[in-house]
């Protein structure tokens, strides 16, 4: 089964090789069909310690790291 890889924003680059990344959603209403944002934040894998808040990444899933951390960044630059 492949990985998920999801396309956010930093939001937080304060902890040691962890960045909070910010990721938006556009979602249906069932009963009123109108578009919604909807945004989730996961805590990523950061080895170099490279992101800075604002920059957009993708992160993908991963083996668990901590007890948060199930995801790692991607190192391809994001569009």
């Amino acid at each position: 089964m492949p990985r998920r890889v999801l396309q956010g924003t930093v939001v937080s680059d304060k902890q040691d090789k962890t960045i909070v990344v910010k990721v938006n959603r556009r979602v249906m209403h069932p009963l009123y069909k109108k578009y919604i944002n909807r945004s989730k934040n996961y805590s990523a894998h950061d080895e170099a310690n490279q992101f800075k808040t604002g920059d957009t990444v993708k992160i993908r899933e991963c083996r668990p790291i901590s007890k948060h951390k199930c995801w790692e960044v991607v190192l391809e630059p994001a569009s």
